[in-house]
């Protein structure tokens, strides 16, 4: 029999994650610039969230909604698609012993972009399917309070679901498995028994960066009225939300990074030491 894997720890994984991200932090901070910041700032600059109307229907905000992502959906794919390789690539940076220089991870990550790709869609296919399946049996019990408690279920099932596969992106770029299925397949084995501790790790992760991104652009967004034209204001909070963004994804990605180095079994300075 094969010895039970010891529980996840959170405290190793997040100070795996700082580590490799101080150690080389010129390589990643340059690399979340060009594959992070930069789309997400062409995407706010020409792209701007519509701000909803005073007492306006639901009707009248969705209908806004699909028109937003109908004019956007041409350049956020292409973005979306570049954002999936930057992931692969620095996941590669972060990890690989054979210490890649910053052109052979990018080469290495968009080299492993379709599998990768495939599996997202098959996963967003079986999550789709699987919300259309839960709400569409709420709205046949049409019974508020199974509603409520039912669509808080639904939620959390999701998320625990979205936890299962959310390694698969290190599998494929760290593991280097290449088809779409065993990679999911494999995700699910590696966060087994952890579930839990690995969505609370990531949802305080997620919580710590919407507080610091609200305070943050809150502030500077009052400061920016008060100093700048009104013309430039929507272009500063643009560039402060794309940074903290940018930041954030970078951090994500690194704790990613460790979870997988830890649930695989890897020595925790596989994690931390590519450039030292």
């Amino acid at each position: 029999m094969t010895a039970p894997r010891p529980p996840f720890d959170s405290n190793r994984a997040w100070g795996a994650a700082t580590a490799a991200i101080r150690a080389n932090r010129e390589v990643v901070i340059a690399l979340a610039g060009v594959f992070f910041l930069l789309p997400s700032l062409v995407m706010a600059l020409l792209f701007p969230q519509p701000e909803p109307a005073t007492g306006a229907t639901m009707a009248a905000l969705s209908a806004e909604a699909a028109d937003y992502y109908r004019q956007s959906f041409p350049v956020a794919l292409p973005m979306a698609v570049l954002q999936a390789g930057g992931t692969l690539a620095l996941l590669t940076l972060l990890t690989d012993r054979t210490r890649p220089t910053v052109g052979q991870a990018i080469r290495a990550g968009f080299g492993a972009l379709l599998p990768y790709l495939a599996s997202q869609v098959i996963l967003g296919m079986a999550l789709a399917m699987l919300f259309m399946i839960g709400i569409g049996v709420l709205a046949a019990i049409a019974v508020p309070a199974v509603t409520v408690v039912g669509g808080i279920a639904i939620g959390f099932g999701l998320a625990l679901l979205v936890v299962r596969f959310a390694l698969t992106a290190p599998v494929v770029a760290i593991e280097r498995w290449r088809n779409p299925i065993a990679a999911l397949r494999r995700s699910w084995q590696l966060t087994a028994g952890n579930t839990g501790r690995v969505l609370f790790f990531f949802a305080l992760v997620l919580l710590a960066f919407a507080v610091v991104m609200m305070v943050v652009t809150g502030l500077t967004g009052i400061v920016f009225g008060l100093l700048l034209p009104a013309q430039f204001v929507a272009i500063a909070r643009a560039v402060i939300s794309s940074v903290l963004g940018a930041g954030a994804v970078l951090v994500l990605v690194a704790c990613l990074a460790a979870t997988h180095a830890q649930l695989a079994g890897e020595p925790p300075e596989r994690v931390s030491s590519t450039f030292e």
